[in-house]
């Protein structure tokens, strides 16, 4: 944390913190540290050491997120933002409030720009009621900054000046001031001065006097507070700007965490680039675990590279052992600082994050939060900078709730009772598999052709269901599925993807249907495994939002022509959806596709009933269009251009047709830079069309350069994929 940059840097850290302190008026009251511990919440929470980092969400989107999503799929834990009243900074000329103004305390108030008291109170309970932990970005190093114009207030409408914020209540007494107890008078100058790290202050914010007992009670006071409301954890900010020995008095004053309780779990943001061993990250692991700067920047190098030297990770110079690492591929400081990959790098970043939850190193988490520009930038808000709710892909990233990311959830789960890598391979430079002893195997591929290869996989024999194309159903798998034959597979894992398989998805092993059919099935749901067929079923359609598509039909496998029993397809791209189901062999079946909401409508194709009647060996398939809907085939489309660049330009294909922005630059399709010079996206295109496009250059100030020349053309076929590589003109 020793930026030169005109504004706090968040930092993380996670602690599990069990009190019944309550914040009074604006004032919080400080108990004494003798308090009873609340009594522990009728919960049970998820046995995982997987985090959701929700950076600033606001607290409506994060309940309802762990209640439809982190729950269900596993996470152990969700962190969110900053919860207590900070500075309201001035606007910029767009009218944004930027970020790291949550970063600048004005109270303790648990009022915020993403919620009130109530509201945070109630998504705890939702998240608790999911099964998921809930941990707090703690910001308890400094109050707001003594450089902010006279006369700013905070979000609930509290004011302060330098040193004095009267709602806590801190005074001049209460801090680390310049020319008093600060050695250079000021800010800190040298970064490897234990001294003027943990007493001067970090970017004119008031560094709060953490040697006094009085500074220590409050502290311990707002956490408390938080875990009276059921919060079960604190990422904490800036922990290398407080003296080890304070910072630990003041978690002797936590109570044990009210839906466990235990004591918290607490992971300490130490930011790395210290050369003073008693400044890095090893010297703060007996407060808790520390966040792995480190591991974050060596997996961007490796994902920018060559993957095959994630074999090295146990020779890597990590911040601390895997026992007390809180790791991550990237935070909100990283991302905008360069040096991790983010949700810009496209299919790195979503490898990367695969590979996060399959290395055995520290509590993995995933982070979303949303899309920017400038560093700065504001997340969505409304006219007095309270953030809005998340719609995930406007705006905000949901990387969290996708089919591949939960899958890897599981997987991480599955995997975790087993601390090793074997069998680590290279098939080559960016194409790696690995296993986690007899429990879990993943294979990925970071490069653009598919790969096959056979690989040592340490599970028992049989099928498995892939995780990151689908999940294992009572019926099947809904994506593709691995075979093990004595220890090994042979696997196609497709271009910038992934294949992962573990003991917990095998085809039949989810829960089976609880509602009685309503027809008399054909087979016998006790056929033996040799006796049935893998049939896959693929479907066109047009699905609006809110709705799955299902496969139906006569027999228990599909669901007794109950839709809610059903089989769910998966969503492959341009309109199209799949499954793979065990039918029994040599049997007749009856079925149709139908379209089902979260709230149960059910809209089923039309036309008589659909039938099949499977082989007595190998496989089936079939492949429809939902009867109703007029569907316009999808042809996915790479383009790749190769494409040079200063700082901060980006580049993007447009075109003559929607799905290319219409030749308006704003809506153009942003292509990825993973493999620069080479730029590359995949867009769904319209099938027997002909399409004229060109390609542009976005600068930093939002300038568009157009590449010269004529515009380029291509015509897609009736089906399949299409590819053009060009170099920019």
């Amino acid at each position: 944390m020793h930026s030169a940059r005109p504004h706090p840097r968040g930092r993380a850290g996670r602690l599990l913190l069990a009190a019944a302190l309550v914040a009074a008026g604006g004032t919080v009251a400080v108990a004494a540290t003798t308090a009873p511990a609340p009594a522990r919440a009728a919960v049970v929470l998820n046995d995982s050491e997987v985090t959701a980092n929700l950076w600033e969400w606001n607290w409506t989107s994060v309940a309802a997120a762990c209640t439809d999503h982190l729950g269900p799929a596993g996470y152990g834990a969700v962190q969110v933002a900053p919860p207590q009243e900070s500075v309201k900074l001035p606007t910029s000329a767009d009218g944004a409030y930027p970020w790291y103004e949550v970063y600048q305390p004005v109270s303790y108030k648990l009022d915020s720009r993403f919620g009130n008291r109530q509201q945070f109170a109630a998504m705890v309970a939702a998240c608790h009621n999911a099964g998921v932990r809930v941990y707090v970005d703690a910001v308890v190093n400094h109050m707001a900054g003594t450089n902010n114009p006279a006369g700013t207030r905070g979000y609930a409408g509290t004011e302060f000046s330098g040193y004095s914020y009267p709602a806590v209540p801190y005074g001049a007494g209460d801090f680390h001031r310049p020319g008093d107890n600060c050695p250079t008078g000021g800010a800190i100058s040298d970064w490897n001065n234990e001294a003027q790290v943990t007493s001067c202050e970090l970017l004119s914010l008031s560094d709060l006097y953490t040697e006094k007992e009085a500074v220590r009670n409050k502290i311990a006071a707002y956490l408390n507070d938080l875990i009276g409301l059921g919060v079960d954890g604190f990422r904490v900010d800036a922990v290398k700007h407080i003296r080890k020995d304070d910072f630990a008095a003041i978690l002797g004053k936590l109570n044990d965490t009210v839906a466990e309780g235990r004591r918290p779990y607490v992971a300490q943001e130490i930011f790395d680039g210290a050369s003073n061993p008693a400044l890095q990250a090893r010297a703060y692991t007996g407060n808790g675990d520390v966040l792995d700067f480190a591991y974050a920047k060596g997996i961007r190098s490796a994902f920018q590279g060559s993957i095959s030297a994630l074999a090295n990770v146990p020779n890597w110079n990590l911040d601390a052992p895997s026992a007390n690492v809180f790791s991550m591929v990237t935070n909100h400081d990283l991302e905008r600082d360069g040096v991790v990959l983010s949700y810009k790098n496209g299919t790195d970043y979503v490898l990367a994050n695969y590979f996060a939850l399959a290395y055995p190193h520290g509590k993995p988490s995933v982070y979303d939060s949303f899309t920017w520009a400038d560093r700065n930038q504001s997340p969505p808000h409304d006219g007095t900078g309270r953030v809005t709710d998340t719609v995930c892909g406007a705006a905000w990233n949901c990387l969290s709730r996708t089919t591949g990311v939960k899958g890897m959830v599981g997987w991480a789960n599955a995997a975790r009772p087993v601390k090793t890598v074997s069998d680590f391979t290279a098939v080559n430079g960016n194409v790696i598999g690995f296993h986690r002893g007899d429990r879990a195997w993943i294979g990925i591929n970071d490069s653009g052709s598919a790969t096959t290869a056979t690989f040592a996989t340490g599970l028992a024999d049989g099928r498995y269901c892939d995780v990151i194309s689908g999940v294992a159903a009572g019926s099947g798998c809904t994506g593709g599925t691995v075979t093990v034959s004595g220890g090994r597979a042979t696997v196609t894992v497709p271009a910038n993807d992934a294949v992962a398989i573990h003991v917990n998805a095998r085809p039949g092993a989810g829960p089976s249907p609880t509602a009685s059919p309503t027809a008399s099935p054909t087979a016998s749901p006790t056929v033996s495994p040799g006796d049935r067929i893998a049939t896959t079923f693929t479907v066109t359609a047009n699905l609006a939002a809110g709705q799955d598509v299902y496969v139906v039909g006569s027999i228990p496998e599909l669901g007794s022509w109950t839709p809610a029993n059903g089989v769910e397809l998966a969503a492959q791209g341009g309109g199209t959806y799949r499954a793979t189901v065990d039918l029994p062999r040599s049997t007749g079946v009856e079925f149709k596709f139908v379209k089902l909401t979260t709230a149960g409508a059910v809209t089923w194709e039309s036309g008589a009933n659909r039938t099949l009647t499977t082989p007595a060996t190998g496989t089936y398939a079939v492949t429809e269009t939902f009867r109703g809907d007029t569907v316009t085939a999808a042809v996915a489309t790479t383009f790749s251009v190769t494409a040079t660049t200063v700082y901060g330009q980006n580049v993007f294909v447009v075109g003559n047709i929607p799905a290319l922005g219409g030749w308006n630059p704003a809506a153009a399709v942003a292509l990825s830079s993973a493999a620069y010079p080479v730029w590359r996206a995949t867009v769904d295109l319209p099938a027997n069309t002909a399409v004229e496009y060109k390609y542009v250059k976005k600068n930093p100030d939002g300038t568009v350069t157009w590449e010269s020349g004529a515009n380029r053309t291509l015509t897609t076929p009736s089906g399949g994929t299409r590819a053009v590589t060009d170099t920019w003109r």
